[in-house]
């Protein structure tokens, strides 16, 4: 390879892999623990999900039990079933009935006066605000709907019969889920047009892509010779050096994988743009439906009562008979109660059976008519087999426990490719022929990663332990247990300065919290790993199995790094250079292989010193 296509490849991996690294770490750390949502979720609630099962009369029960409480007629109500197949977000719209909605409007309204007095006589007013405050986060909390006060958003376990609040059942499975692609940062205010988090997710997945082709390239002369090589005693930039190349290359189809599809499941909205203005007049709603996202099909109300009786129940049972070898997906109810009814299921095929295969029916309820059907198991169209091959490659729903477990493997090696490729960039900048001030950034702008990237294994599992002791758990609970212990450590060791310590301590305060997790568990609940593989509860099981895999080996990694230590300054390989010369002296060995001495520390007033050193060859 000549040496301009080097400089080229080399420019474009190092500034983009260094702009997206602590961003992409939390991507990746996140991702790696979202496979085991499902399981999370039921080691949280102490509810182990054994293939629960569940009439589908339940649908009518449901629809009963709403009707009670607030008048169905007219509105559109959404089931999206979620992934363990028999819990369901409810989505009920405000009434097309106009009678129905301003009768919901004015008890509404009279509702917040009366709530407005009852405070304002109470606190003089000052509770009133604190009332505004309130309203306006809980109108933006959860998954960022917003909507009129008369509408309607929970979750509905179909085998307990048991409803909750989206807030309320928040859990350490969706909170790592949803953290993957950054939608907490949708909270933040920030107006971008587009949800803040989702578009800086895409947009890290974007430059990720271009991180890996330009580092392919770059080892590609020596990708075969270099493949196995890999020289634990050497010095610490060779081990990291070998750490990110062997490591990368081996992760390469994983990461590339993710990267392309987090591209198409995220950034959709941008690429859809285009779309929607030359082809659809703007319309992005009909781009979704086309691609079989949704369905916002928009029936005239006609302001008649249905006079057929509609059982969905029935309904259902007879689509499940007629397609076997496939699960519910979604399930749309156009205008309720009207003439005008209709429903639409949209179903997917059992992967075992049809590895992308979706289905589809518009069902009118007044004639009992039929009006589209597409079969999940049959005539997959192209949509069909893109949409399902890059969804089951980004969620591993596909091979069960096996392929999870190669995915979270594969994904914390990412974690370690992104670690080591810190470090490997903060090595190379540290030389004498280097302005001072470019070195003082270099080495706080390494620090500032690797306090945010490595704080984030003891502060996910120490949050593990928070949920399990507490007596109330919800979003709230968990946003402010998790980002602002995570804060405070993570400015801790960035203040500390001090990245070998930063490395050593974060490993073994993780690994050690790790451990506990099982323990906390089995002392809270009586879970214990022996009862619940007796019992065969399996997803408790496995999470429990992961933590204490994660804590024993830490500590293994934590002893073997200790030893190399000890055997380096035995060897007299101590680290060099003094505090008062004024140079941030960060060789090899002080960046992780030692945690004490005056060289891994960097001196306040030379880490803040913006003048010069003269240039020395080194």
């Amino acid at each position: 390879m000549n040496l301009r296509r080097y400089n080229i490849y080399f420019n474009t991996h190092t500034i983009s892999g260094i702009i997206i690294c602590a961003i992409l770490y939390v991507i990746f750390f996140a991702g790696s623990f979202s496979f085991f949502k499902n399981e999370i979720n039921a080691w949280q609630k102490n509810e182990s999900d054994k293939g629960e099962s569940y009439q589908n009369m339940v649908f009518d029960h449901l629809l009963d039990s709403i009707a009670q409480i607030k008048e169905l007629k007219g509105r559109d109500i959404t089931f999206y079933m979620q992934h363990n197949g028999h819990a369901s977000y409810v989505n009920i719209g405000a009434s097309q009935d106009t009678l129905v909605a301003n009768k919901a409007k004015a008890v509404a309204a009279q509702k917040e006066l009366a709530e407005k007095k009852r405070l304002a006589t109470e606190n003089k007013g000052a509770a009133v605000k604190d009332a505004k405050a309130k309203d306006e986060k809980k109108k933006r909390r959860g998954r960022g709907r917003r909507g009129n006060e008369d509408s309607m958003y929970f979750s509905y376990d179909l085998a307990t019969k048991k409803s909750s609040d989206y807030s309320d059942d928040y859990t350490m499975g969706e909170f790592l889920y949803r953290l993957h692609f950054l939608a907490p940062l949708n909270q933040i205010g920030i107006n971008i047009g587009r949800p803040f988090g989702y578009t800086l997710a895409g947009l890290v997945s974007f430059i990720f892509l271009f991180a890996l082709i330009s580092g392919l390239m770059l080892h590609w002369d020596k990708i075969k010779s270099n493949f196995f090589v890999f020289r634990p005693g050497n010095k610490w930039k060779t081990v990291w050096t070998d750490m990110h190349t062997a490591l990368g290359v081996i992760g390469f189809p994983y990461q590339f994988m993710y990267a392309l599809t987090g591209i198409v499941l995220i950034v959709n909205s941008v690429l859809i743009i285009p779309f929607s203005k030359y082809l659809y007049d703007g319309k992005e709603d009909q781009v979704y439906e086309a691609l079989g996202y949704s369905d916002n099909t928009q029936y005239t109300y006609l302001y008649e009562p249905l006079k057929t009786s509609f059982n969905m129940g029935n309904f259902l049972d007879k689509l499940e008979s007629k397609w076997p070898n496939s699960h519910m997906n979604r399930i749309f109810i156009k205008n309720y109660g009207d003439k005008s009814m209709h429903v639409v299921a949209l179903y997917d095929a059992d992967i075992d059976k049809n590895f992308a295969g979706s289905g589809k029916i518009i069902y009118r309820v007044a004639d009992d008519k039929t009006l589209f059907e597409k079969s999940a198991a049959e005539n997959g169209s192209y949509l069909d087999y893109m949409k399902g091959f890059i969804y089951r490659l980004h969620l591993a729903d596909f091979g069960g426990y096996p392929v999870k477990i190669i995915y979270f493997v594969l994904g914390i090696m990412g974690c370690f490719v992104i670690i080591s490729g810190i470090l490997i960039w903060l090595v190379a900048r540290d030389k004498n022929n280097i302005p001072k001030r470019k070195r003082v950034f270099n080495f706080w702008a390494a620090n500032v990663f690797m306090a945010s990237c490595l704080t984030m294994f003891p502060i996910t599992a120490m949050c593990f332990i928070a949920v399990k002791l507490a007596t109330k758990v919800d979003q709230s609970f968990i946003f402010h247990v998790y980002f602002y212990s995570w804060l405070a450590l993570a400015v801790f060791y960035v203040i500390r300065r001090n990245i070998a310590k930063t490395n050593l301590e974060t490993l073994l305060l993780g690994s050690i919290l790790s451990i506990a997790i099982p323990m906390v568990n089995g002392v809270k609940t009586g879970n214990w790993i022996w009862e619940t593989y007796r019992a065969g509860a399996n997803d408790i099981l496995l999470v429990d199995l992961l933590w204490l895999s994660l804590g024993i080996i830490g500590l293994l990694i934590f002893k073997k790094m200790l030893q190399n230590q000890k055997k380096e300054n035995t060897n007299g390989k101590k680290t060099t250079g003094s505090p008062s010369n004024g140079r941030t002296d960060l060789s090899d060995d002080s960046i992780v292989g030692h945690t004490t001495g005056p060289a891994s520390v960097m001196p306040l007033k030379s880490a803040f010193a913006l003048k010069n050193k003269p240039a020395t060859k080194s």
